[in-house]
């Protein structure tokens, strides 16, 4: 049985970088924990000061087959490449569709990125073709576009 899982992500910004990647991904704000009816509530059960309130973002795939994403603001900037990074597979798979289509989907999902507030950083090629697109996030967080 596989396990359910989920990825934090350490950010200046929470809001910030939780809309990008809402924006990015298709998901949305996740709702609440149980047994809490806003998270308001959830902050004053644990009695999080009202200045780290904002340092904290959770997003979720809404047909809930995606893992949950956390973004957790933290005082120290990011300094060297990620150990970890997303791959959003616009192109549809190497194996799966011809690189004469899969090339130009790639090539849109890079443009509406960088209208959201991505950056590409460069594109890589195997066999002599463009194959991905190495980009940052709002923040420098290094993800690919296949």
């Amino acid at each position: 049985m596989a396990m359910r899982w989920g990825l934090t992500i350490d950010c200046a910004n929470a809001r910030v970088v939780a809309r990008f990647w809402g924006e990015a991904l298709g998901y949305v704000p996740a709702p609440p924990p149980p047994g809490f009816a806003t998270w308001e509530a959830w902050l004053d059960h644990y009695d999080v000061p009202a200045e780290e309130r904002d340092g904290f973002a959770s997003l979720h795939d809404p047909w809930g087959a995606g893992p949950t994403l956390s973004f957790l603001a933290v005082p120290e900037p990011k300094t060297v490449k990620n150990r970890l990074h997303i791959d959003i597979k616009a192109g549809g798979g190497r194996d799966a569709v011809p690189w004469e289509e899969r090339w130009p989907r790639v090539q849109a999902e890079v443009a509406r990125l960088t209208e959201a507030g991505a950056t590409p950083l460069r594109t890589d090629a195997i066999d002599g073709r463009p194959d991905h697109v190495v980009m940052a996030d709002p923040e420098g967080n290094e993800f690919c576009v296949v």
